[in-house]
This record gives C-alpha cells, sequence and structure tokens, in this order.
C-alpha cells in the first residue's frame, strides 16, 4: 500500500499541472475574446443585396411576430426566404397574407411526406436554392432580432470581405434555475465558437444566426457529407467551409437574436441531445481542445480535495488556486458581460464549477438516445 507521504506530491504535481493548464487556457483562449474590439461600419457602406432564410414547421404563432421585424430591417437591398417545411397549422395562410403586404418576401412550400428526412438540411437547402442574391443571412422562425438594425451588422462581415459571419443567439432573461442554466450553457458555447475562431480554430456557429456566402456553401457540397445527420447544419459545416481566414464573429448588441428558452427540463434536455449528435463528427484536435478547459478543472479540483484531505494544503496551494479563481473571473467574466448577461459573470466561479459536473453527466445520460429521441 502507498504511504501518504509518497502520495501527497504526485497530488500536489498534479494539481499544479492542471492549474497551470487551466490558467494559461483561459489566458490564451477566452482572453482574446475578452480584449476582442468590434470592428464599426456605417450603415451606408452595407449595399449587398441579401436573402435572409427561414425555415419553419408549424410555426404560425411565430411567425407572425418574426416576420415584420425582419421584413421592416433597416437595410436597403434583401429579401426574406421562408421555407413553409411540412405544417400542418395556419402558416400558408399567414405567408400568404404577409406576401401581399412585402413583396420581398418569398414562400417555399414543402408538402407534407413521410419519406422526407427530418431536419433542416433539406429545407434550408430548397431557400438557398430558391435565393435570388448570393449571401445569405440565417434564423429560425421562433428568433427575434434585437434591433432594425440587425441584418445591417450582420452583414458587415461581408462587406469587411469575409464569407462566413458568426452571430450571437441569446435566450431572453427569464425565473427560475433553468433559465439561468439555459443562458449559460447558451453563453458559454458562444464563449467558446468566438474564441476559438478568434484563435483561427472555427468550429461552429448557430443556426439562429450565421451568414455565409453561396461561395462557401458550393464549395463543400453543401450538407452532402453529413446530410444523414439530423443536425450539423450550423456546426459541421462551418468546419468544413470556414478556412483561411475566410470568417468572422459579430458581436455587437444589435446583431443579436432572442429565443424563448424551454421552461421544462425534458424539453431541453432533448435539444441538447440533438445537440450532442454531431460531437462525434469533429476532428479529434477540435475535441481534444474543447476538453482541456473542463478536464483541467475537474483535475484541479479533484487534486485540491484529495490535498484537503490529506492536511497538505499550503499557502502556496491556496495561493494558486485562489489566482487561477481571479483570472478565469477577471477573463471569462468579461467576456460574459460582452454578451449582456452580467447577472450571470457576477457568480461565474460558482456556475463554473457545477456547468463543469453537469454537463458530462447530461452528455453520458443522452448520448445513446439521439436517434430515438428526435
Amino acid at each position: 500500500m502507498l504511504s501518504v507521504s509518497f502520495i501527497e506530491p504526485w497530488l500536489l504535481g498534479l494539481f499544479l499541472a492542471a492549474a497551470l493548464m487551466h490558467g494559461l487556457f483561459a489566458v490564451v483562449f477566452y482572453g482574446r475574446f475578452a480584449v476582442y474590439r468590434t470592428v464599426k461600419t456605417s450603415e451606408e457602406s452595407n449595399s449587398l443585396p441579401v436573402s435572409v432564410i427561414i425555415a419553419a414547421r408549424n410555426e404560425s404563432e411565430n411567425l407572425y411576430e418574426l416576420l415584420p421585424r425582419i421584413l421592416e430591417q433597416n437595410y436597403p437591398i434583401f429579401e426574406v426566404v421562408v421555407v413553409n417545411n411540412q405544417s400542418t397549422d395556419e402558416s400558408i395562410w399567414l405567408l400568404k397574407a404577409y406576401q401581399r403586404q412585402f413583396p420581398n418576401l418569398k414562400v417555399v412550400q414543402i408538402e407534407k411526406s413521410r419519406h422526407l428526412r427530418a431536419g433542416k438540411k433539406l429545407p434550408l437547402t430548397l431557400a438557398i436554392k430558391a435565393a435570388k442574391y448570393d449571401h445569405f443571412v440565417f434564423t429560425d422562425a421562433d428568433c427575434m432580432p434585437r434591433s432594425k438594425n440587425w441584418l445591417h451588422h450582420m452583414v458587415a462581415g461581408f462587406m469587411a470581405s469575409k464569407e462566413i459571419v458568426l452571430g450571437y443567439g441569446p435566450y431572453r432573461r427569464g425565473k427560475g434555475f433553468l433559465n439561468r442554466l439555459i443562458r449559460f450553457d447558451t453563453a458559454f458555447i458562444a464563449l467558446n465558437y468566438f474564441s476559438f475562431a478568434l484563435n483561427k480554430l472555427p468550429y461552429m456557429g448557430v443556426g439562429r444566426n450565421l451568414a455565409y456566402s453561396r461561395k462557401v456553401f458550393d464549395s463543400v457540397g453543401g450538407f452532402k457529407s453529413h446530410y444523414h445527420l439530423v443536425s450539423g447544419d450550423d456546426d459541421l459545416l462551418i468546419q468544413q467551409a470556414a478556412k483561411n481566414n475566410n470568417y468572422c464573429i459579430e458581436i455587437a448588441e444589435e446583431s443579436f437574436c432572442y429565443s424563448e428558452p424551454h421552461t421544462e427540463w425534458m424539453r431541453w434536455k432533448l435539444q441538447k441531445t440533438r445537440h450532442y449528435s454531431t460531437s462525434g463528427k469533429y476532428h479529434v484536435i477540435k475535441k481534444a481542445l474543447l476538453g482541456i478547459y473542463p478536464l483541467s478543472l475537474w483535475f484541479m479540483v479533484f487534486s485540491f480535495i484529495l490535498l484537503c484531505l490529506t492536511n497538505n494544503v499550503s499557502w502556496m496551494v491556496l495561493g494558486v488556486l485562489f489566482s487561477m479563481t481571479m483570472l478565469k473571473w477577471v477573463m471569462i467574466g468579461r467576456g460574459l458581460r460582452r454578451l449582456k448577461e452580467n447577472g450571470l459573470a457576477w457568480f461565474f466561479p460558482l456556475w463554473d464549477l457545477f456547468y463543469a459536473i453537469m454537463i458530462p453527466v447530461l452528455y453520458l445520460s443522452v448520448n445513446r438516445k439521439v436517434k430515438s429521441r428526435w
């Protein structure tokens, strides 16, 4: 049996190594987003015609609220392409009514058929083929732009000679623990894909607020390589298409597209299931990098607890733990504030620890049920 005196140096070494890796990752990746400066463009410079694309299924109530906000955007030349995907509600009549009011609204109708594959890839592909213009801005039928300048900000990246613009789609603030958890999950995922993009490792966007050109869509054959998967239209596509610095991020508050969060745990869990269904297709390097932050946090906390149990917690250990906590709080807390989640930023250390424990448990509980639960 190993003696305590033999184990303690290994625990101390594990703690220091995990803390160092954790701190370096926070500085290198999240630190770049924390100090990122948005490039301001004048509204007059945005003259590129664009097609806004929305895939909707039984979304008549949401479309009633959303479409006027989209169609009345403060932007000179654009069209809105809505794919009515096998809806059985009043969507088609609502869309026809809006078409009479707004000449720049185009509707693509997909009739109900049990032979069609689930997911958004077919509707999005049909919308892209029907689109008049060669630059697209995507959102969902349940998302609401923060302002009438949403389109102006999302197109600014195209005006800077980029082909992909990664936007942010937060959830509205509400009451209860689940609302805070969903908002933290969404903000932290955004911190990841924004920070990775700034470090020249883009791996995803969100279909609620995303823009890319016909050029990059055609360059990878659209969704062809992962069409058999239900998800992947906003992460696997980006991993294939984002290269040679042809992408940028957009984090101006007016560019945000807000959604209503789930109010039931099982519905949110099902949503996470769909998101996890493509993670196995990520490149091994990106999967490894995405795992560094939570793994180093687990090892740091685990070794610290064991050091406490062996009564070997020195002032150096406490100082390192305090320094790492404050460093992350400054870096990632600033990132959360830039995403307008000030309340979550104040309690970040608690959310960070809880999230690092909960997400792996959630992933393991849903990973085997992706196909059956869709």
